[in-house]
């Protein structure tokens, strides 16, 4: 058999890439072709997207992203910006030469390390980041299965919020999701994304990704933007007002989105990475969703340690606690030179 050829990516064979990203079960949303313009436009990253083929039939990906910063050190990640990443194949040779790739790209780099968001752990015996989870649930065509099948203290919070008169609607624009987020990730003390990242989304996704708005008496109170992927849903970047509290919006809000996605035939519900023991963690939870761990695997260059750049560490309590007391309009404006290097 064959050793497969590592090649870069570039717009010929993008049609290949996503094609073989739709066929692998292993891949995700964020393994398709598109996220590679998106980091690109978005936060001014080198991006390395890496396939493996054989008589030009391409037999595994790896996008990685290049984070070169002061702040936060040095790395190259598949893949920044997203949950999920790491190495798909249809074969172990096209696997292994991928691998291969990135530890010598990394070392050519100089980074500090090389990370892969694994979705399942991997036997090249990296060390492993034991933080994350993720939650995924298959849901029904019938709402009211659906509804039953939560449990019944986060069923009673969704029926607030029907019981309030919220509606929701598709939104074609970005505002008022982005103005939402941003003041709900300020009041969490973490440093917003820019608004062009959410724009860039939009346009390079499409259909793919969605705005849905929760409104009392025609007042926007919570919006979330999801990712559309094969048979699945994915609710990605949410965020509610103070208002919205009183009357439930954001449980309802992920209430009317199951129910919207499932009126289309999708049966996944993705509700996405939390880190464990954290208060998202068990919102997922009171959903009925069980954790089932990411392996987030790092190959150390330069480092001697995998790093722990999360708001879990105590190094970063000043600094949230002071970012949540910024004023909105100064989160909006300097966090975005911040979040560009934490993905």
């Amino acid at each position: 058999m064959k050793n497969p050829n590592v090649k870069a990516l570039d717009e010929s064979n993008k049609a290949l890439w996503d094609k073989f990203v739709l066929d692998c079960q292993q891949a995700t949303f964020f393994h398709l072709a598109g996220w590679q313009q998106v980091i690109e436009r978005s936060f001014g990253h080198k991006t390395h997207y890496l396939y493996a083929e054989t008589d030009g039939e391409i037999q595994g990906v790896l996008p990685l992203v290049h984070v070169k910063s002061r702040l936060f050190g040095n790395a190259l990640s598949s893949t920044p910006f997203c949950v999920y990443g790491g190495i798909v194949s249809s074969t172990a040779t096209a696997h292994l030469a991928l691998e291969n790739a990135a530890c010598e790209l990394a070392e050519k780099l100089g980074v500090d390390h090389l990370e892969m968001r694994n979705t399942q752990l991997t036997d090249n015996l990296w060390p492993t980041k034991d933080l994350y989870v993720t939650f995924r649930k298959s849901i029904e065509e019938d709402p009211e299965t659906n509804l039953n099948n939560v449990p019944r203290k986060q069923r009673a919070m969704i029926r607030k919020g029907i019981k309030a008169g919220l509606s929701g609607e598709i939104d074609q624009g970005i505002d008022h999701a982005y103005a939402l987020y941003s003041e709900s990730v300020r009041n969490l003390g973490t440093p917003v994304f820019s608004k062009k990242y959410f724009s860039v989304l939009k346009e390079t996704f499409g259909d793919q990704c969605e705005v849905l708005l929760i409104k009392k008496d025609e007042k926007v109170i919570s919006a979330v933007m999801s990712f559309y992927f094969r048979n699945e849903v994915l609710p990605y970047y949410g965020g509610g007002s103070i208002e919205a509290r009183a009357y439930k919006a954001n449980d309802f809000m992920y209430w009317e989105l199951m129910r919207r996605a499932a009126e289309r035939g999708i049966n996944v519900f993705d509700f996405g990475r939390s880190k464990k023991n954290t208060g998202s963690y068990s919102f997922k939870k009171n959903w009925g969703f069980e954790p089932e761990p990411l392996y987030y695997q790092y190959k150390l260059v330069k480092a001697k340690a995998i790093p722990d750049i999360n708001p879990l560490n105590p190094k970063y309590k000043l600094f949230i606690n002071t970012w949540k007391r910024l004023p909105l309009p100064v989160s909006q404006l300097v966090g975005p030179m911040l979040a560009k290097n934490l993905g």
